[in-house]
């Protein structure tokens, strides 16, 4: 064995191509799409797909919006076969769609193919054959001149057949398969010879499908392959370029990228990069990436979630949570800076601006995803995040001081349980903290006793301490701080802040109200009632209760602004 294993592979060599363009290209259009889910995705499943989800995946490609669909490999078996003829028997095929078949450069295979496509209306046939040295010396047994002499035989036949059937309106496509692999000079040289025999016109282009097999070399390097192609076959002006990346270096959206902005106009791919070995292209990916610089992809991802469930029960295979664009965790945000930063372009937001969030590369609405789970909870977390879900969930702003001081309440319960804590956990902890449900407040009476100065009256309870506090003061918060204070309570309100929640007949108000109980470090109060002046007294109970429940707690909580 070699001391040193990387020396048994070959590095791929870069493409002479001193003038090469493709750098300073700009992706201003969609190409042309065309999903193999239904043959290149279907045949890399561990269980293939039966009859019933080939018909709903199908279904699901026409309504995203694509025209050019491959549906299968029908001389491989009669599950393919009675597919595609399923779909023309039953007129299931939409005026505005082509599909597409692939068979080989084998004569009973592709008379098989064009059997089966018999009374369809319109049809791409898509032949192929290796090109590459080494499947022409260890596979095939041929040399250059006969790779030539064997795909001339069968796009003539192509022709032949095509001929004999002339209510179809034939579209041919041709890939020299490996072409990744294959020197370009003789890669030109096989793809003339069939656009010779085929010779398309304005009116009736052919497909040159040039694919990354294996993906071996670096997008770059690719594209320069393509571009080289795209300059130098002939009949260019009458052929749509295509490519087919596949995603074993694990840059297959790069390699499509590039590939189109080097010439290609037609690109080959599935659902969430399904396909053999690391699977192939991702047309979700390539489409988003598109939109998100303002083009318009021409297909609808716009319940991107209704899609990924169709492909995960046809495939039966999980889209990863981490999937560009689709997956569970994509839009969400743990991390405490991101979280503010995001908290803050959302409260800055009108309807109309151009989409300017950090952390989110496109609208997850435009997906038909919500705002929900753009920012969750767990030990890494900040105060920005926590408040993000008390905004959004329960209409709740917390006041800057009072959001970092209940975060690190929240931070201390992540640390004692290690988990995420959800909305719903948030809320709980802020109704426990601030004792919501065991404060109240009985109708204050409320009177004036000379200008400025009222009298107030109330029965509260406080965390099961009922008691009747009377006190005077310059407003009704400062009379029944004046009435605790005379009951013996050390109390001094510092700060003062208030919203509603909701509207209409079921507004609430909160009121949050910096104390300092005890000459302790100041903490907050919150209190929430229909009524501000109740929910404000509230709030002062909320916090002599926290004081004396938690009064270790309480005092070491130091609020920094």
């Amino acid at each position: 064995m070699l001391k040193q294993p990387q020396q048994k592979y070959r590095p791929f060599a870069p493409v002479r191509l001193a003038d090469r363009r493709w750098p300073d290209a700009v992706l201003d259009r969609a190409p042309v799409w065309l999903s193999t889910d239904l043959r290149d995705g279907n045949q890399a499943l561990i269980e293939p797909m039966d009859l019933a989800r080939k018909l709903r995946l199908f279904e699901m490609l026409v309504k995203v919006g694509f025209k050019e669909i491959e549906v299968g490999f029908p001389s491989s078996s009669q599950t393919e076969f009675d597919f595609l003829r399923r779909l023309i028997d039953e007129d299931r095929i939409p005026a505005d769609v082509t599909i597409q078949v692939l068979t080989p450069a084998r004569e009973p295979l592709i008379r098989r193919t064009f059997e089966a496509l018999e009374g369809v209306p319109r049809a791409i046939v898509h032949l192929y054959n290796a090109t590459a040295p080494v499947m022409r010396e260890k596979v095939l047994g041929l040399d250059e001149d006969g790779v030539v002499a064997l795909v001339e035989t069968h796009a003539r036949l192509f022709v032949d057949l095509a001929n004999a059937r002339p209510d179809t309106q034939w579209r041919f496509e041709y890939s020299p398969e490996t072409f990744s692999d294959t020197e370009l000079p003789f890669a030109k040289r096989v793809v003339d010879a069939v656009t010779a025999i085929w010779q398309p016109t304005a009116d009736r282009k052919c497909i040159i499908n040039l694919p990354t097999t294996v993906e071996r070399c670096t997008p770059n390097v690719f594209a320069d392959m393509v571009e080289w192609m795209h300059r130098h076959i002939a009949r260019r002006e009458h052929i749509v370029l295509s490519v087919h990346p596949h995603n074993d270096r694990g840059t297959g959206t790069a390699t499509g990228e590039l590939a189109l902005m080097a010439g290609a106009e037609r690109i080959e791919g599935c659902l969430f990069g399904n396909g053999e070995r690391t699977g192939n292209l991702d047309l979700v990916n390539v489409a988003l990436n598109l939109y998100t610089q303002g083009v318009a992809p021409g297909l609808d991802f716009s319940d991107i979630d209704e899609v990924r469930r169709c492909v995960e029960h046809c495939n039966q295979l999980p889209v990863h949570p981490r999937h560009p664009y689709v997956g569970d965790l994509v839009y969400t945000s743990f991390s405490g800076s991101h979280q503010d930063a995001i908290r803050k372009a959302f409260a800055q937001r009108r309807d109309g601006d151009i989409w300017d969030i950090p952390y989110l590369p496109i609208d997850p609405k435009d997906l038909g995803r919500s705002y929900d789970a753009v920012i969750r909870v767990n030990s890494q977390s900040g105060k920005g995040g926590i408040a993000y879900l008390l905004e959004a969930e329960y209409g709740i702003e917390l006041p800057r001081r009072l959001q970092i001081e209940f975060s690190q309440v929240v931070q201390a319960v992540m640390d004692d349980t290690g988990k995420e804590q959800s909305a719903v956990d948030i809320w709980g902890i802020f109704e426990r903290e601030y004792a919501l449900n065991e404060v109240s407040v009985a109708h204050p009476a409320i009177t004036s006793v000379e200008p400025g100065v009222v009298s107030l009256g109330a029965r509260v309870d406080a965390a099961g301490r009922q008691m009747q506090v009377e006190g005077v003061g310059a407003g009704p918060i400062d009379a029944f701080v004046a009435g605790l204070q005379a009951r013996g309570e050390r109390v001094r309100v510092l700060d003062y802040h208030e919203h509603a929640i909701g509207s209409g007949a079921d507004a609430r108000a909160i009121a949050f109200l910096e104390l300092r109980l005890d000459d302790q470090t100041s903490l907050f109060g919150v209190g929430i009632d229909a009524d501000i002046v109740s929910a404000s007294l509230k709030a002062i109970l909320s916090g002599v209760v926290r004081a004396r429940r938690q009064p270790a707690q309480a005092a070491s909580v130091a609020i920094v602004a």
